[in-house]
């Protein structure tokens, strides 16, 4: 909620909660859909941040299986984004939105300098799937 209130503050406006996918079903926190950006909000435990998360001791195989199929599924959703012309931005929850935001909103300036300068081409097609910070 901060980050999108920081968000806002800037004059940025997103859908929230924005199906970019249909099959298999992939919902991102934030999007852009002018530029085509999809940002995820990664919980620590959730998606296993290597600072944050942790590994509970009561039924830690199934959690283990659990934290690292959220991860692969994270993998597949950017690649699937990526192949469909999105830029994905992944933030941890643990970030400072200003951070955060800053990160966003120098993606978005990018986006909208590629797509005036390679019109007809979708933006983030040629650089990497993954911005942000590292998981």
């Amino acid at each position: 909620m901060l980050l999108r209130r920081e968000l806002h503050r800037r004059g940025l406006r997103y859908r929230v909660g924005y199906k970019v996918i249909s099959k298999p079903r992939r919902v991102a926190d934030i999007v852009f859909t002018r530029q085509r950006l999809a940002v995820f909000v990664d919980g620590c435990f959730w998606h296993g941040c290597a600072l944050h998360g942790t590994w509970p001791k009561n039924n830690a195989e199934f959690w283990r299986d659990k934290i690292e199929t959220n991860r692969r599924r994270d993998c597949d959703t950017n690649r699937r984004l990526y192949e469909a012309g999105w830029t994905v931005v992944r933030v941890w929850e643990h970030d400072p939105p200003r951070e955060a935001a800053d990160r966003i909103e120098h993606v978005l300036t990018e986006l909208r300098g590629d797509a005036a300068q390679r019109p007809g081409q979708a933006p983030g097609t040629e650089e990497s799937p993954y911005v942000g910070s590292e998981k």
